[in-house]
């Protein structure tokens, strides 16, 4: 990927990413509670703090410029996209990567405790 590829995406709004998370894991029978579940997990924002990054359609920058990973967060291992998350050199192209892998598993019917590394 680029740079200017890398900017494109570190400027999407977290708004136009949530709607497609859902949709991927309600396909797959999972909930809208448990995607928000793993999302404040890997962030550490509350379910308000959340609800008003979407509803400001806060940047995936500044989205995770406020974010404070969770300790385990380097627990989260594997490959998204054929690319492993822990190998992303840029950090924050790591951590939209690592939410991606956290969502990909909660689609693919992993359990929470699983994904929250507890």
């Amino acid at each position: 990927m680029t740079d200017s590829n890398f900017q494109r995406i570190f400027n999407m709004p977290f708004a136009s990413v949530y709607p497609h998370y859902i949709g991927k894991i309600e396909r797959k029978g999972r909930t809208k509670d448990e995607l928000d579940t793993v999302i404040r997990w890997l962030t550490g924002y509350s379910q308000a703090a959340l609800d008003k990054h979407i509803a400001a359609e806060t940047t995936l920058a500044d989205f995770f410029a406020k974010a404070r990973l969770h300790k385990n967060a380097s627990k989260i291992t594997g490959l998204v996209c054929g690319v492993r998350v822990e190998a992303v050199p840029d950090p924050l192209m790591r951590k939209i990567r690592l939410l991606d892998k956290v969502v990909d598993e909660l689609a693919k019917g992993r359990t929470l405790d699983k994904i929250l590394r507890t």
